[in-house]
């Protein structure tokens, strides 16, 4: 299986992979909405395997990571 990737931001002490919840209680109280920001830009379908929507999902994380003229958003990993 393919390596899976979150988008998240540099000021968040929380891990989406180990605390999903405190991690997006977070990001929504910050006003960054990093899970709808990742939605509008993710080209997934349905129609694609598990694996093309995970690549399309990590195509766009490192689309916004490097069009971030704020270099607020960053790419993490899972372990």
């Amino acid at each position: 299986m393919s390596n899976a990737y979150a988008l998240s931001t540099k000021d968040n002490p929380y891990n989406p992979f180990d605390n999903f919840d405190s991690w997006y209680m977070f990001d929504l109280d910050k006003g960054y909405d990093s899970c709808g920001y990742l939605a509008r830009v993710a080209r997934t379908s349905e129609l694609l395997s598990d694996e093309e929507n995970a690549k399309q999902i990590e195509n766009a994380i490192d689309d916004i990571v490097s069009s971030d003229f704020t270099n607020m958003f960053i790419k993490i990993k899972n372990k």
